[in-house]
């Protein structure tokens, strides 16, 4: 079977786990969302959201990261077995982007992805296209956030 055909459609897939410091909430705000919130610990308090949070640029992002090592540690994974190797190509596009709750400093979010759908590309031979959906939730199993995306993958 070819990558393609092993994606399980509604199979939600864990794809990583993150521990969000106060540390490092500060060194992203500073470089990418300089709001008092994601910066200072003390006017977080004073904040509507009462404490240092993550921007959601970062809880992003990070879900990026892990997905980057998760297709690294597949591909590797599918090489040792001697199947063929995922060949992704660039996405679409993400949509319905949702920040359902602040990540705080110390929260540990897990993040998920789960194939939606899955289809041969009718204008580009040798590629598909996957949709999926991403979600992520607190220690505690509350949702942070979701997002629905789009990756092309070379079929051929």
């Amino acid at each position: 079977m070819s990558f393609y055909d092993d994606i399980v459609i509604g199979e939600p897939v864990e794809i990583g786990t993150h521990l969000f410091t106060a540390e490092e909430i500060v060194r992203f705000a500073r470089a990418f969302d300089p709001q008092p919130f994601h910066l200072d610990a003390e006017a977080a308090k004073a904040s509507l959201f009462g404490g240092l949070c993550a921007s959601g640029w970062h809880t992003t992002a990070v879900f990026m990261k892990l997905n980057v090592a998760f297709m690294a540690a597949t591909a590797a994974r599918r090489a040792a077995e001697g199947l063929d190797q995922p060949h992704w190509g660039p996405s679409p596009g993400v949509r319905n982007i949702k920040w359902l709750r602040p990540v705080y400093a110390g929260d540990r979010i897990t993040y998920r992805t789960t194939a939606t759908a899955k289809r041969l590309s009718q204008r580009r031979h040798g590629w598909a296209v996957i949709d999926s959906h991403v979600d992520a939730e607190t220690q505690d199993g509350k949702p942070a956030l979701s997002f629905d995306a789009s990756v092309f993958l070379r079929t051929a």
